[in-house]
């Protein structure tokens, strides 16, 4: 009984044995090979770009007189309504004109007085000149009729001098708008004494039709754009000129457009910056003084240039931007470009692609330099995969 169970257990050794052996010598199963990763690429093209630079700034009326008193007095009345269009010559302030009326009245008697001696003078001079042609006269008392006479007429002129004085001060007592534009508040109320040239206006006019924009533009971007203007990357319009738009503090767009006016010439050394000055018309007195706006200026046209989804462009531990490429094996390569400015959600390339370069802009956490890729046009819908068949 226990020789059977022996043979038993050495046949269920056999057994193991012999699989064992059937499973080390059975061949290896072969992996299979990975497909190549999806990945959606853009084919470059040149195009046509209208380039234009965002600027901020603020309105300054086009003209502003301040209106201060040029002879002493008392404010007699206020002839206008505060924050109301005037026009110029239009009456402002009238200051108490008596003393100044005496005053004028005062020159233009003795004005009178001065020229009513000059006849008796001439007459005088005039007969002992010709006594002291026959000697019936003395030299002496001839050159003293003559001085007299010159004194006369000196007196006339003075007093011709002192009257318009006293009518210009007369005139000055009334104020008028020198510019037709909108008037402020008033610093002084009737009753009010004000001197000669105060350093506080009484009132301020402002023109503001039209109405300027100062903005401020970096030197470097004025010269970036004359290398571009120079080497002909860039081109204006036949006319040269720039033209303006305008976006207002809320984000809406200014209904007018504007025109360049000039450059200033001189670099602030603080900021490294030059003002711009643009002009507006403004009919409707949208724009006032000292409000916050934003500049949109044309600057020119770059008739090809090459502009990349911001998505295509990534940047190396350098800071360098690159691009992933898919060249004509169907291979990825590494690009280093040199970018532009942004085109809404573009990147201008000015330097590392040409025209049918395929740009990689989705999948590129999937590639590495030199694997192969199967690239599809980006924007094209994918095209959907047959459903496996249910077993």
């Amino acid at each position: 009984m226990s020789c059977f169970r022996c043979t038993i257990r050495l046949m269920a050794c056999y057994a193991v044995l012999a699989t064992m052996l059937f499973t080390a010598c059975k061949p290896a199963a072969t992996p299979h090979s990975a497909p190549p990763p999806e990945v959606r690429a853009v084919t470059i093209s040149t195009e046509s770009v209208q380039l234009t630079t965002e600027l901020p700034g603020r309105t300054s009326a086009s003209a502003v007189a301040e209106i201060r008193p040029q002879v002493n007095g008392l404010i007699l009345s206020r002839k206008f309504t505060e924050g109301s269009d005037v026009k110029a010559g239009d009456l402002l302030y009238e200051i108490d004109p008596a003393l100044y009326r005496s005053a004028y009245e005062q020159a233009s008697a003795a004005l009178k007085n001065a020229e009513a001696n000059v006849p008796a003078l001439r007459s005088r001079a005039q007969r002992v000149r010709e006594l002291a042609k026959i000697r019936a006269a003395g030299l002496q008392d001839a050159e003293d009729a003559e001085a007299a006479l010159l004194r006369g007429e000196a007196a006339v002129s003075a007093a011709k001098a002192a009257l318009e004085s006293a009518r210009i001060n007369l005139a000055y007592t009334p104020l008028r708008a020198p510019i037709a534009g909108r008037i402020g508040r008033s610093n002084v109320t009737i009753g009010a004494m004000v001197t000669a040239y105060q350093p506080v206006p009484l009132a301020v006019i402002q023109q503001l039709d039209p109405i300027y924009v100062d903005v401020r533009q970096s030197s470097a971007d004025l010269l970036r754009l004359r290398t571009l203007f120079e080497n002909g990357s860039v081109k204006t319009d036949q006319s040269g000129k720039q033209s303006v738009k305008l976006i207002l503090e809320d984000g809406t767009p200014y209904p007018y457009e504007g025109a360049f006016q000039f450059r200033d010439v001189t670099v602030d050394p603080s900021t490294g910056s030059v003002m711009l000055r643009m002009i507006f018309p403004n009919p409707d007195q949208i724009l006032l003084p000292g409000m916050f706006v934003r500049a949109v200026v044309t600057e020119g046209t770059d008739d090809a240039a090459i502009l990349v989804p911001q998505q295509g462009i990534t940047r190396n531990p350098k800071g360098q931007a690159i691009a992933w490429i898919v060249n004509a094996e169907g291979n990825v390569e590494e690009r280093t470009l040199e970018t532009g400015r942004a085109i809404g959600d573009r990147w201008i390339v000015t330097q590392g692609l040409t025209a049918g370069d395929r740009v990689i802009v989705e999948g590129l956490q999937r590639v590495r330099p030199g694997a192969a890729v199967n690239a599809t046009e980006f924007g094209d819908s994918p095209q959907t995969q047959p459903a496996p068949a249910a077993r």
